[in-house]
Parts: C-alpha cells; sequence; structure tokens
C-alpha cells in the first residue's frame, strides 16, 4: 500500500482560537496553577483541553462550580449578558477569551436589542457560541430566532420592516449563502452585515479543502466531533465527491480507508494543534505515505491583542 499524501497549507487553528488558549496559558503564569477556571472548554478540541487542563486550568459547565477568589475565563465561544452579570456577582476575577469575531456580533446583537428589533441568527441551536450570540441581545427573547435552512426561513413570522440577522461564524459559507438569500427575499428590507459573518479564516480553510478534495481520493481532518468548523470541512470534503473522516489523532484511523487510494489530504480545524498534524502525517509515512507535499495557498492571518488582564 502506498499513496500520495498532500497537506493543506491553510489549515489548522485561527487567530481566535490562538488567543483563546494564550489567555488560559497566560492566566496560569500570572494566577497560578489551581487558580484558574474556565467555563465551557475554552475551545472545542480534545487535545486542547486536556494540555490545558494538565497546565493547571478547570474546565467547568456551570458557574456554580466555580469556586470564590479565582480567576474565570470565557472561552472563545463567547456567554451572553446574564452569564457575564452573573459571574461578575460571584465576586471572581473574570477574563474574556471571546474570539474578537464573535465580539463584532455580540455588539451587534446589543445594539439590535436596543432597536427593538426581530433578530434571526443563522446557526445551529445549542451550539455554544449560537447560546451565546442569542444571550447577547438585550431586549425580548420571542424576538429571537434561531435558523439553520430554508425551510425554518419558510416557517418564519417576524416583522421583516424592522429585522436584524446574523450568523454563525463557523458555518459552511456555501450553506449560509442560500439561508441568507432566502431570508433576504422574504424580507428585504432585514438589515445584516454586507457579507455573512462567517469569519474569513473559515472561508479559507474551507476553500482550501474544496481544493484539497478535487485531487485526492481521500481526505483526513484533524479536530473533535464536538467542533463546528472541523465537521464543515468534513462536509466540504464530502459535498466534492471524495470520501472524508474527522479524526481526533491517529488513534483513529483504520487502514481499510486506504484500499484502493492513490492520493491522500490533509487539514485541521481552525481548534486543532498542530502537533496533532505532524503526528497524523508521521503514522501515515510509516503506513505507506509517499511524495509527502504541502499543497494550496499559504495562510495569511492577522493577530488579535491579548485581553489587559493577561497581557502584562
Amino acid at each position: 500500500m502506498s499513496f500520495q499524501l498532500k497537506i493543506a497549507k491553510s489549515r489548522g487553528m485561527c487567530a481566535g482560537v490562538e488567543r483563546a488558549i494564550s489567555v488560559v496559558q497566560k492566566a496560569i503564569e500570572l494566577y497560578g496553577q489551581n487558580k484558574v477556571w474556565v467555563l465551557h472548554e475554552v475551545v472545542h478540541n480534545k487535545h486542547v483541553v486536556d494540555d490545558l487542563r494538565k497546565a493547571g486550568a478547570h474546565f467547568v459547565e456551570t458557574l456554580s462550580e466555580v469556586p470564590h477568589g479565582c480567576v474565570l475565563i470565557f472561552s472563545a465561544h463567547g456567554v451572553g449578558i446574564k452569564t457575564e452579570n452573573e459571574a461578575k456577582a460571584l465576586g471572581v476575577k473574570v477574563i474574556d477569551a471571546t474570539c474578537p469575531v464573535v465580539t463584532a456580533i455580540h455588539k451587534k446583537m446589543n445594539r439590535a436589542g436596543n432597536n427593538n428589533q426581530d433578530v434571526v441568527v443563522i446557526g445551529h441551536k445549542g451550539h455554544q457560541e449560537v447560546v451565546g450570540t442569542i444571550g447577547q441581545y438585550t431586549g425580548s427573547p420571542d424576538k429571537v430566532h434561531v435558523v439553520n435552512s430554508i425551510q425554518d426561513i419558510e416557517a418564519l413570522n417576524i416583522d421583516g420592516d424592522n429585522a436584524f440577522f446574523a450568523t454563525q461564524t463557523t458555518l459552511s459559507v456555501d450553506e449560509t449563502r442560500h439561508v441568507v438569500e432566502a431570508l433576504k427575499k422574504k424580507y428585504p428590507k432585514i438589515i445584516g452585515p454586507k457579507a455573512d459573518d462567517t469569519c474569513r479564516a473559515t472561508q479559507v480553510r474551507q476553500n482550501a479543502v474544496r481544493d484539497l478534495a478535487k485531487v485526492c481520493d481521500l481526505v483526513l481532518i484533524a479536530g473533535s466531533s464536538n467542533s463546528s468548523n472541523s465537521n464543515r470541512l468534513k462536509e466540504v470534503a464530502i459535498s466534492e465527491g471524495t470520501n472524508a473522516y474527522l479524526i481526533d489523532d491517529s488513534s483513529m484511523i483504520d487502514l481499510k480507508w486506504f484500499e484502493n487510494v492513490s492520493s491522500v489530504g490533509i487539514s485541521a480545524g481552525a481548534s486543532a494543534p498542530e502537533y496533532v498534524v505532524s503526528e497524523i502525517v508521521e503514522f501515515l509515512c510509516a503506513h505507506g505515505a509517499v511524495n509527502v507535499e504541502e499543497f494550496g495557498c499559504d495562510l495569511k492571518e492577522k493577530s488579535f491583542p491579548l485581553p489587559k488582564e493577561v497581557s502584562i
């Protein structure tokens, strides 16, 4: 068994994820091990969370688990206003590691609430980012609607003359476009961004996977199953007619996948560490990979400054 191995140059951690991880690491350095608590997984990746837990961070799902006197960090996905206020009332030091792209959407939600607008959020109900986004609406909760399909748009009943929409940052660009078009067709006066809120890093990675899938028989995406953007990358590859699998690391690889395969592509979700990609490549090189090469355009991204609490 032998196959060519192509690795997408535009892959892996985005600036928002790198910032959130750095916030936790810096907080541990400044405030000490076992002093730092994170509400929810800081990013959706098993290896990142395990690494930070080993370094001394604690991860919890509710504020009731947060002890007095600790440092509390909000994850990259963001939280709602109610959670922000409840955290402040605990008397703990709060550091916000929300991705700045998500924060920009939160500010739009605040304004929409102040203007008493109906709001449509295009995203997955229950996803942590979406929960935080709708929680930033300052008006009546019954004026916020989460949709994810054209059928959802057809069932909508809102005041289209006083309405605003936003999208989950990690959604598929193509999927978002169709839903946005249906929304604007039904409500021509609805206000939204000039483009959808899908972040540039998400789009660049999806484009790279699409190009990779066109020249490979199989695509592997490094990422965890609860990572929305990683799942979207797998779906993009499959949409090109190429078999694709989402894996945390090489332990999930089944060598049967490579039967009658002459070329394999690799990419990684926006929360997957590069060492996981290297480990997968090493495993594949030991099991038939030849002519390993990087593929596509280089990833060029801006970086985000750290919060003042950890930028000392």
